[in-house]
């Protein structure tokens, strides 16, 4: 019975914990995650590149996640292997630091984060102050959720049980090795999983030596993390996950077998306690970052050759023809010419990425190339609109049944939205690149950050308009549609803002005021017609109101009422 209550307990610590670790990871995420591009693709040596990913590491808690972002903007050619791969080494050391931190007792910290975040998670209407909260409250979490798991050991710390497996696995250091590794990758959190291992070390539930098996095979299972959750990207992005990999197993191994050997041969003395065992963790992941920075250049050609580019069917096609996802073989089928339509629409929202990625370079260079470019693709996308709207007409009403069909026209009034959006790109933000280049005028320094970072904001959005297109996920609608609310808001803070500038006289302000305020009413109405794909599913599920009269009938009624009294 005390082994079931034991079991019961660590399992809820545990995932406690991992809900902790997740819950700050994405309140960062929200909050500053447009930012993250910027951030990471503009280093200029290895050792700035290393130190940006340690840093993004303590940020968000998680190596992984950094992982997972070096890969995809190595995908999308925004960052080459070798700083991805010292962004990645930066990581790991980042994330041990963080263990460091959360390995020191807090739980007086506790009840003042609670009262903090839950007050602004709460209260507070705006983005950044509510996600702030939430990153405070998963902080509390994490303390709250080690207390669970060093009394969860309490019980059957003087049972003859623990005692035989701490005992184990310290002779056995291969298999703690493999615990420790098959551990981080189930809890896909290497803070988490080490985070448990220190504890019990520091409760003394485990010998040191254990410890340390269990912590160099959870750095070895944690590197498979990224390149399992990277295995549907292109081989361009999953190169990075599969050099860290290399890097860090191979280094966890030698580690494991030189390190136990010294232990039992007296070499390193009698080692104890949770805080030696989290600085093995960080010499681990330091010596790593500075044997390995030096050979992340010389690496890239070795992962080519092991990891080629595959031969794409591309090269078949018809030179300057983008291929279509449609199947007109696939009408029939409800299942398979929806997920065909899925797919166009993806194909088009890459397109008009790519048109509203390049905006802020053309207001800076007005690059006529570049400008016509952009409005080339503009005729891709409308034809990608024309096939759809013959796709969805072609499809036999009654073979499909009512619910698809609606389904169907909800796809094409997305497509009609992104259409529009394209139009927004080609038709009026290159049209105003092109009045800056004539004018040859410049933003105010606080005008251009403050559309630097509503151009991030809405990179980030089109990513999210593409998750919800193809999970359908209610979450991530809700967040895409409060995305829409946060990018009004940024749109009428920055005009106020301009408008004070004004108002203060400002030069830079006077020249580009017709642009600024032009440009912030573009960004709103792109971002508007992207985050349409958030309503029907809002819709089917009770999350959204046809109109937004509604709620407002009844007091009108009563202002009637008042009125003719």
């Amino acid at each position: 019975m005390a082994i079931v209550s034991f079991l019961i307990s660590l399992a809820g610590a545990t995932m406690l914990l991992l809900y902790a670790v997740r819950m700050v990871r994405t309140g960062i995420e929200r909050s500053y995650g447009a930012s993250f591009q910027r951030i990471m693709t503009r280093q200029h040596s290895y050792a700035q590149a290393s130190l940006v990913g340690l840093v993004m590491a303590m940020v968000l808690q998680s190596s992984a996640a950094v992982a997972l972002l070096t890969s995809g903007f190595a995908a999308g050619g925004l960052l080459s292997f070798p700083a991805g791969l010292a962004i990645v080494l930066g990581g790991d050391l980042g994330s041990a630091l963080i263990i460091q931190i959360l390995s020191f007792k807090l739980d007086w910290l506790v009840p003042m984060l609670l009262a903090i975040g839950g007050y602004l998670f709460v209260k507070a209407e705006a983005k950044k102050p509510r996600q702030m909260g939430r990153i405070l409250m998963g902080i509390a979490f994490i303390l709250i959720s080690l207390r669970f798991l060093r009394e969860a050991m309490d019980p059957i710390r003087g049972s003859a049980f623990l005692p035989a497996i701490a005992d184990y696995l310290a002779q056995d250091y291969i298999t703690a090795f493999l615990v420790g590794g098959a551990l981080a990758f189930v809890m896909h959190s290497s803070v988490a999983a080490i985070l448990m291992c220190v504890t019990l070390v520091q409760i003394g539930a485990i010998p040191f030596a254990a410890g340390l098996s269990l912590v160099l095979g959870a750095n070895f299972g944690s590197a498979f993390i990224p390149v399992w959750l990277t295995r549907g990207m292109d081989i361009t992005a999953r190169r990075i996950p599969f050099a860290n990999l290399a890097l860090r197993g191979t280094w966890a191994v030698v580690t494991l077998f030189a390190a136990n050997l010294a232990l039992r041969s007296g070499v390193l003395g009698d080692l104890q306690g949770g805080q030696m065992l989290v600085n093995a963790h960080l010499a681990f992941n330091a010596t790593l970052l500075v044997l390995a920075l030096p050979f992340c250049g010389r690496l890239n050609a070795l992962f080519e050759r092991l990891l080629p580019e595959p031969q794409s069917s591309e090269a078949h096609a018809l030179p300057g023809r983008p291929l279509s996802a449609l199947d007109t073989s696939l009408i029939g089928t409800p299942a398979q010419a929806l997920s065909s339509l899925k797919r166009e629409l993806l194909r088009m929202s890459d397109l008009i990425d790519a048109m509203f990625r390049p905006t802020l370079e053309l207001y800076r260079s007005g690059d006529k190339e570049q400008i016509r470019a952009v409005r080339d693709m503009d005729d891709e996308v409308n034809e990608c609109l024309s096939g759809i709207r013959s796709f969805v007409a072609a499809i036999p009403a009654d073979a499909f049944g009512k619910e698809n069909a609606k389904v169907a026209r909800d796809l094409m009034e997305y497509a009609i939205r992104l259409e529009t959006a394209g139009d927004v790109v080609a038709k009026r933000l290159t049209v105003l690149a092109s009045d800056m280049r004539k004018k040859g005028a410049s933003f105010s320094k606080d005008g251009w950050a403050e559309l630097v970072e509503m151009h991030e904001s809405i990179l980030a959005n089109l990513k999210l308009a593409s998750n919800v297109l193809i999970s359908d996920d209610l979450e991530s609608a809700r967040l895409l549609s409060l995305e829409k609310t946060e990018i009004k808001r940024a749109e009428r803070d920055s005009r106020k803002r301009h408008l004070r500038r004004l108002q203060h006289g400002k030069t830079e302000s006077f020249e580009t005021s017709d642009i600024h305020l032009e440009t912030l009413r573009a960004f709103r109405e792109f971002n508007s017609h992207i985050a349409a794909v958030a309503y029907p599913i809002l819709y089917r599920n009770g999350q959204l109101l046809e109109t937004r009269l509604i709620e407002d009938m009844p007091r009108i009624g009563e202002q009637h009422t008042a009125e003719t009294k």
